[in-house]
């Protein structure tokens, strides 16, 4: 997806002021983030040598199917909305090397059968400043939940999307497609199983980690750089060296639920 033409422009200025000025201060590395990946994520889970090769290669066949061609070294997130998987899955993609896994943890995607909900619909989403972030209020809905997990979760949207209805007859309508924290006590218990209107529902501490070293946050930190720091980004934030703006969704088919993305397997990590 191309940047907005000021955005191109200015980045151009900030890639001269490198030049004459020097290089800017050290940034965290993949090595960084895949440590911190296993202090601070749970639940995790231990996705084995050769899934991690699929879903890399699956991502990189996913964006190229997409017509979307990397300029550079960026981390992307894969999910699997297949209901036996329900997994989120976090690569650093280095230029024309291949996918590095960081972790994966398990998600929960559209619940069909029930009216309002649709199914998570594939593709390839781009993180961009066209549909703003928020941050949760931590207010609880009619039913008691903490929708988007508690006060100051980060809500990542990907905009308005075309997805299939899973109630009545079907069809394809339109939804908000967001990626976000849950309730604690009474939702998080339940990822790795749909549950969700179409939304993608993400641990705390993973929504944390996203947020905290920016790493779907290519084009915001890039406003932050040119224009100002929009208000949604952590003032206390580490950037990662590479951040990318891809969300990756996909389904894999699978007719049974491979050992590594249990819930119980989660839950004991």
């Amino acid at each position: 997806m191309a940047l907005p033409s000021f955005l191109r422009a200015a980045a151009r200025s900030v890639v001269l002021s490198m030049i004459m000025t020097g290089p800017v201060l050290a940034q965290a590395t993949p090595q960084d983030v895949i440590q911190s990946f296993s202090l601070r994520v749970a639940p995790a889970l231990n996705v084995p040598a050769d899934e991690q090769v699929r879903y890399g290669s699956l991502a990189l066949a996913t964006l190229k199917d997409a017509g979307i061609g990397l300029l550079g070294a960026q981390y992307v997130l894969v999910v699997d909305r297949n209901p036996k998987v329900q997994a989120v899955i976090l690569y650093w993609l280095p230029a024309g090397g291949s996918p590095l896994y960081v972790g994966a943890s398990p998600v929960s995607t559209g619940r069909i059968g029930q009216f309002d909900h649709f199914e998570t619909p594939t593709g390839v989403y781009a993180h961009t400043l066209a549909n703003p972030d928020f941050r949760a209020q931590g207010t609880k809905n009619a039913n008691g939940i903490l929708g988007y997990g508690a006060k100051g979760m980060r809500v990542y949207d990907f905009g308005w999307q075309q997805a299939q209805r899973g109630w009545g007859d079907g069809g394809v309508s339109t939804m908000r497609l967001q990626m976000h924290a849950t309730d604690p006590v009474l939702l998080e218990p339940k990822l790795g199983t749909p549950q969700s209107k179409g939304c993608i529902r993400i641990p705390a501490t993973l929504n944390r980690l996203l947020d905290s070293y920016g790493l779907l946050d290519a084009d915001y930190e890039l406003a932050a750089d040119l224009v100002a720091p929009p208000w949604v980004l952590l003032s206390g934030r580490t950037p990662a060296y590479g951040a990318g703006r891809y969300l990756i969704i996909v389904d894999t088919a699978r007719d049974s639920r491979p050992d590594w993305s249990a819930p119980a397997r989660a839950a004991a990590n």
